[in-house]
């Protein structure tokens, strides 16, 4: 394990160009963009030293700007969310980073903060899970699960139901839904940015296998603060739905 981080910065990684729902970064939830209810809900995690978003379009870069967060420039060419962090990281002076996507306008800062206390633990690379609601469908590719290991420890994710219960799921928490955050030592990010993409990263379209293809391990927090990303309109009309169903603005 590497040293206990001294300095922990989030950086939000938000792209314009998504094939789902394009310029969802300002997609305007509750009067204001999705980008700045990010950037505000990830101020509020304690113990974190500074925000950043990474971003390759200078409208996203304004909206950032105006909520007084600082911004890094990155290129338009990166496949994934990590590989922009590692980009804007090596500009700025911190031990460890939380990689917290900017469509997650409800994450919560207390989720932040779990993996902040993982990352000072010397953990290299951590990410967050929950338990699979009752009901809940678990073929919907959109919902990513995770199998773990009796350390806590990711085996694997996937966009398939897994693990398979042959004989129909039993009561209990065996199924875990992978919360998409993450948090990296700051060696290990860039050693991550730098391995080549693996067969499984690709055919599932999810970075973080990328690190157990190449028999790194992601330590996996169970945690009660489940976060809604924004993939999908109707995931941005069901965000929506739940601030007017709340009463209230996040910020």
């Amino acid at each position: 394990m590497a040293s206990a981080p001294g300095k922990i910065a989030v950086v939000i990684p938000a792209r314009w160009g998504s094939s789902r729902l394009p310029g969802k970064p300002l997609a305007e939830i509750a009067g204001r963009p999705m980008i700045a209810h990010v950037v505000e809900r990830c101020r509020r995690a304690r113990g974190i030293a500074e925000v950043v978003v990474a971003t390759d379009d200078a409208r996203v870069a304004d909206a950032a700007r105006a909520t007084g967060v600082r911004v890094e420039m990155t290129s338009p060419s990166h496949a994934s969310g990590t590989d922009r962090v590692a980009e804007a990281a090596a500009r700025i002076g911190a031990d460890a980073f939380i990689n917290v996507q900017g469509d997650e306008p409800l994450i919560e800062p207390a989720a932040v903060e779990e993996l902040a206390g993982c990352l000072r633990s010397g953990v290299p690379m951590v990410t967050l899970c929950r338990t699979a609601w009752e009901g809940e469908d678990l073929t919907d590719r959109n919902v990513v699960k995770v199998v773990l290991d009796q350390r806590g420890d990711a085996l694997y994710f996937s966009r398939s139901p897994i693990p398979c219960f042959r004989d129909g799921r039993p009561a209990g928490a065996l199924t875990f839904v992978h919360v998409g955050v993450y948090g990296y030592q700051r060696e290990f990010l860039f050693q991550f940015a730098g391995l080549s993409p693996g067969r499984l990263e690709q055919a599932e379209r999810l970075e973080q296998l990328r690190a157990l293809e190449h028999g790194h391990r992601i330590r996996v927090l169970p945690t009660p603060y489940p976060s809604t990303s924004v993939d999908t309109a109707e995931d941005l009309l069901a965000v929506r739905r739940i601030v007017e169903d709340a009463g209230r603005v996040i910020h």
